[in-house]
C-alpha cells in the first residue's frame, strides 16, 4: 500500500493560510465511526501519491501524532475523497481523506485507460468514440483498483463496440452500471461529419434564437407630439 506522511494540524485561520508558503496542504480525515481531525501533508509528496494511487485506491496515512488516543494507531488506511483547487491558479488548496471501514464495500469512480489500436480507426479512417472516461465500481476499500484498462483492438469494424460487460475487472470488484451500455466504438468518417454538422447547426440556431429574443426585447418608443 502506498503511504503518505502527515502531520496533525492545530493551527487554523491566518496561520493555516501560511501553510502554502511552507509547501504544505491542509487536509481533514473523516469516516464512519471516526472523529474528524485536521492535518497537513507535503505538497510534492502528495502529488506523487496522487499520481500513483489516484482517487480510487487505498493509501496509508502515517501520522506523527495520533489524535484518536483510544485507538492507539499511527497508520490510517484512507481514500483521497476530494481535492479542492484554486479556480485561478489550479493549485491544490485542501484535501479530504476518507477513512473507510475495511469490512464495508464502498463505491468510487475509477478512470478507464484505453489501450491498443482500433483497426477500424487505423485502417478504415474512423474516429474512436469514448462514451465513458470513468466508471463507478463497488468493492472493499483494499480491493479498489487504481484504473481499469480497456483494450480497443477488438474494434475492427464500425459495427463493433465495447460494452460494460466486456470489461475485465479485478477480483471482488463490481461495476455499478448497466452491462449493455456502450463504452467505446469507432465512428465512420461520414458519421463524424454528420455529427459535426448537426452540432454546428444547433449552435447556429441557438445563436439566432438569442439574437431574435434580444431584438424582441428592444422597444422603440415614438416621440410624443
Amino acid at each position: 500500500m502506498i503511504s503518505l506522511q502527515a502531520t496533525i494540524r492545530n493551527n487554523f485561520g491566518k496561520k493555516a493560510r501560511s501553510l502554502k508558503n511552507q509547501g504544505q496542504i491542509p487536509a481533514v480525515v473523516y469516516g464512519p465511526g471516526v472523529k474528524n481531525f485536521s492535518l497537513q501533508v507535503d505538497e510534492k509528496e502528495f502529488k506523487k501519491v496522487l499520481l500513483k494511487a489516484g482517487e480510487s485506491s487505498l493509501i496509508e496515512l502515517r501520522l506523527d501524532k495520533d489524535p484518536l488516543v483510544s485507538s492507539g494507531q499511527e497508520k490510517k488506511p484512507v481514500l483521497i475523497h476530494d481535492i479542492q483547487k484554486d479556480p485561478v491558479s489550479g493549485n491544490i488548496i485542501h484535501i479530504d481523506f476518507y477513512q473507510a471501514d475495511l469490512k464495508e464495500e464502498v463505491k468510487v469512480m475509477v478512470p478507464l485507460v484505453f489501450e491498443g489500436t482500433a483497426p477500424a480507426e487505423k485502417d478504415l479512417g474512423g474516429t474512436l468514440n469514448k462514451n465513458m472516461l470513468e466508471i463507478e465500481v463497488k468493492a472493499l476499500p483494499q480491493n479498489l483498483p487504481h484504473e481499469i484498462k480497456v483494450a480497443i483492438d477488438s474494434l475492427k469494424t464500425f459495427e463493433d463496440h465495447i460494452l460494460v460487460k466486456d470489461l475485465v475487472l479485478p477480483k471482488d470488484v463490481k461495476v455499478i452500471k448497466d452491462p449493455s451500455e456502450i463504452i467505446a466504438s469507432v465512428l465512420a468518417p461520414q458519421k463524424v461529419e454528420e455529427e459535426l454538422a448537426t452540432e454546428i447547426k444547433e449552435n447556429v440556431e441557438g445563436v439566432e434564437k438569442v439574437v431574435k429574443e434580444k431584438k424582441e426585447e428592444v422597444v422603440i418608443e415614438e416621440p410624443k407630439g
